[in-house]
């Protein structure tokens, strides 16, 4: 037996130590959850949002999809797509588009809302709400964008609001549906936070939920938001405050910018002031389980600048694939042709190289990238979330990687 020079007891003792590092580290970083993270979230303003809003959204998108590229050529040549994967986008995208499109619904009751009918909007929404999912017609995920706390008539026009939706919504249902959501806007302090998870939890015990049942997400769009009054990183707290129950920090593009003192001309999802706030969200974010989404163009495909809004909109969504963010705001029909476009056009043009280096490192193929198995994962989750989101499928997958799904799976979530 090897001779070591350490008393093993001495060392065991000082090891221990970080028993309690190991605790904080599984509690505060459990990893990626296992939900399914929609590509969007498109808002529509509550006095907006009807029975037909799901469908209208869908007719819309394919509509102005076949009037301005109705072939896979003009596809390729308003985006500057190659053509082969032009061939591959184009179907999928008018196949999405035609189905159920809309993955991630907000009614808003925030900025996007200038109606001046507010109970009545509440209660007219929970019961479209409930007929959606009487009728499984839902989508995934939805919920509400809340007024934030920044005043007290604000404060209390946002408890109303979603007091009066939860009653006319649970008076139909009985039960929160799963994938619902509230988003939290304009967060400045921990303490609005704290009081927000406080005055969720009434709701759930004068609704007979179960604790954490009404979850949020935290929308970052004030500087106070990264760094706050004595100079610490907020996020990190603001976090800890949602008490497990922040699913999401979503980035807002013109609240963050102007409160940073930039002019309108700036105002823009691509500015350097925004990569600043998505760096923090990452790494506040990270290992946590939160969704991260980025924000949105207020440069809209209508009229006679579609095309100009097309390719505003797929260029920003590819940037923002490319700096980790997978989900942003859609503010218009239109837009679920650019989304879906980007979205499967970034797959295709990285699934070659990625497959190629997945199936080297599960042993049935070779490449000259030596990968470590955190980056393995990330490989595998960029197939899990192509299937999820239809850029590809279960075949085409198990083609490229020579994986099926089942254990691409797997591998994505060690």
């Amino acid at each position: 037996m090897a001779e070591t020079s350490l008393d093993s007891a001495e060392v065991a003792r000082r090891l221990a130590r970080l028993s309690a590092v190991d605790e904080h580290m599984a509690r505060t970083y459990p990893g990626a959850r296992p939900d399914l993270q929609p590509v969007h979230t498109c808002y529509v303003p509550a006095d907006r949002v009807d029975a037909g809003v799901l469908r209208d959204w869908a007719e819309a998108a394919v509509a102005v999809l076949d009037e301005h590229a109705a072939t896979p050529s003009r596809l390729a040549e308003i985006l500057g797509l190659d053509a082969e994967i032009a061939q591959a986008v184009h179907p999928r995208v008018r196949a999405k588009l035609a189905g159920s499109p809309v993955q991630d619904l907000r009614i808003d009751f925030e900025d996007g809302y200038r109606a001046n009918a507010e109970d009545a909007d509440a209660e007219r929404t929970a019961a479209v709400v409930a007929d959606w999912l009487r009728d499984g017609v839902a989508p995934a995920n939805f919920g509400l964008r809340v007024k934030s706390y920044d005043t007290p008539e604000l404060r209390e026009r946002s408890v109303r609001t979603l007091d009066l939706f939860l009653t006319a919504l649970l008076a139909r249902t009985g039960s929160v549906p799963d994938g619902f959501v509230l988003t939290f806007p304009k967060v400045v302090d921990v303490a609005q936070v704290e009081v927000f998870v406080e005055i969720l939890g009434l709701l759930e015990q004068r609704f007979e939920l179960a604790e954490g049942s009404l979850r949020f997400e935290i929308q970052v769009e004030t500087t106070q938001s990264i760094v706050d009054s004595d100079g610490q990183f907020a996020l990190p707290r603001f976090l800890r405050a949602g008490s497990g129950r922040v699913t999401g920090l979503h980035f807002g593009t013109y609240d963050y910018t102007a409160s940073c003192g930039l002019t309108a001309a700036n105002q823009h999802l691509a500015h350097r002031a925004c990569d600043y706030a998505r760096h923090a969200m990452q790494v506040a974010a990270a290992g946590t389980g939160v969704f991260l989404s980025d924000g949105s163009t207020n440069v809209l495909p209508v009229g006679d600048r579609v095309v100009k809004g097309w390719q505003t909109h797929y260029e920003l969504v590819r940037r923002s694939l490319v700096h980790g963010f997978y989900q942003g705001w859609d503010l218009h029909p239109a837009q679920l042709v650019t989304r879906y476009a980007a979205v499967f056009a970034a797959f295709r043009d990285s699934a070659p190289a990625e497959a190629a280096r997945l199936a080297a490192y599960t042993g049935s193929g070779s490449a000259e990238v030596l990968d470590e198995p955190a980056t393995a994962r990330a490989l595998a989750a960029s197939f899990v979330r192509a299937l999820d989101n239809g850029a590809t499928d279960a075949d085409e997958v198990k083609a490229m990687t020579g994986l099926a799904e089942s254990d691409l799976r797997a591998l994505g979530r060690l």
